[in-house]
């Protein structure tokens, strides 16, 4: 299956920290955010971490306000939201039926982190039309200005 944008997600080792953090943080239910950055290019340069309104451990619901300021802090460093992260608290990272049925945009990376075992598991994934595609999650160095949070 072919997907629009890049074959992979590229984060900073910052970002991937950022994830794993607050979705430790958010544990026992499941945490969630957002990915800022260059979606042609697949190339996450800022989190947002949100509130998962559904306050869960097996459904998460991006906050409506924290994706409205995530999206305005994007939109203010010239980025977009190019994807989504969120916990899997007792599973593998892999989308789930839920995440499946629930996915907004074709366009976005999808990132699981699972929590499952001592050590977390991040994994990306597109889901087009209900087809779910890994892609490899690749942790550079440095990506062009990196953030991580409410613009640190």
């Amino acid at each position: 299956m072919r997907c629009p944008g890049a074959e992979a997600l590229q984060i900073t080792p910052a970002i991937w920290s950022a994830m794993v953090a607050h979705c430790l943080a958010a544990y026992p239910d499941e945490g969630c955010g957002l990915l800022g950055g260059d979606g042609e290019r697949g190339v996450a340069r800022s989190c947002y971490p949100t509130t998962n309104a559904a306050a869960s451990a097996r459904i998460y619901t991006v906050a409506p306000v924290d994706h409205l300021r995530a999206d305005r802090k994007a939109e203010a460093r010239g980025e977009s939201i190019i994807g989504v992260f969120h916990s899997h608290t007792h599973t593998d990272a892999h989308p789930s039926p839920t995440d499946v049925d629930q996915a907004p945009d074709p366009s976005w990376h999808y990132v699981l982190v699972s929590l499952r075992d001592t050590h977390p598991v991040v994994r990306s994934y597109r889901i087009v039309a209900g087809t779910v595609a890994e892609e490899p999650v690749v942790v550079v160095d440095a990506v062009a200005s990196a953030t991580t949070g409410g613009g640190q």
